[in-house]
C-alpha cells in the first residue's frame, strides 16, 4: 500500500502538505516528474503538475534518471548536487524520475490558488477575541519591590581576585594607583 506526502504550491507561493493513504494514492503510481494529473484527489479543482520528491531515505527524484530505482549517477548541477565546482562531477545516489510505492514525499505544483480553509479562517478570529476577553490582572504584572540586601553585592576577597588569572587584555586596562604602577607591577616587586 502506497502513502504519500503531497507537498502542492500554487501560483502565488503558498504550500500545502495533504497526506494520500491506499487507495488515493494509487493514483500518482506510475507518473512521472512533469506529468500533470487532476487536483480532486487532494480536493482541490484544477491541474497538479509533479515537479519532483524523495524516497523514505531522502534520496532525490532526477528527472532526466528513467525508472523508478535508486541509481548512482555521475553528476555536475542540478537536483541532487550541491556546492560543485565548475568542471567537477560528482557520483550521486539519486531516485529516477518515475513514482513508485517506495517514494514518500510529493512535491506538486497546482495551476490556481489554494482555496483556504474555513477552520482555520474560524480558528484565527476565536483566538484573538479569548485574548482580547481575558482581562489582565495588574497585581501579576506588577512586581514586588526587591530587598537592598539582596541588591547589594558583598565586597570581593582581594585574594581571590590576585589568584585568578587575568588574560593581557584585562592587564593592560588595569587602573593605575596613585603611585602610577598597575596591579601587575606590583605582584612582580613582591615576587622579587
Amino acid at each position: 500500500m502506497a502513502n504519500f506526502k503531497l507537498t502542492i504550491s500554487d501560483t502565488k507561493g503558498k504550500s500545502v502538505t495533504k497526506e494520500l493513504k491506499d487507495s488515493e494514492a494509487n493514483v500518482l503510481l506510475g507518473l512521472q516528474i512533469g506529468n500533470e494529473t487532476d487536483a480532486t484527489i487532494v480536493g482541490f479543482s484544477g491541474k497538479l503538475k509533479i515537479t519532483g520528491g524523495s524516497d523514505k531515505s531522502g534520496v532525490p527524484m532526477r528527472a532526466d534518471v528513467h525508472g523508478s530505482s535508486r541509481k548512482y549517477v555521475l553528476l555536475s548541477k542540478g537536483v541532487g548536487l550541491q556546492d560543485a565546482v565548475k568542471g567537477e562531477r560528482i557520483r550521486k545516489l539519486i531516485r529516477s524520475n518515475t513514482i513508485s510505492e517506495e517514494i514518500y514525499q510529493i512535491n506538486c505544483k497546482f495551476n490556481g490558488e489554494i482555496p483556504v480553509d474555513k477552520t482555520t479562517e474560524e480558528k484565527a478570529p476565536k483566538d484573538k477575541t479569548t485574548e482580547e476577553k481575558a482581562p489582565k490582572d495588574k497585581t501579576t504584572e506588577e512586581k514586588a519591590p526587591k530587598d537592598k540586601t539582596t541588591e547589594e553585592k558583598a565586597p570581593k576577597d582581594k585574594t581571590t581576585e590576585e589568584k585568578a588569572p587575568k588574560d593581557k587584555t584585562t592587564e593592560e586596562k588595569a587602573p593605575k594607583d596613585k603611585t602610577g604602577s598597575s596591579p601587575k607591577d606590583k605582584k612582580q616587586k613582591k615576587k622579587e
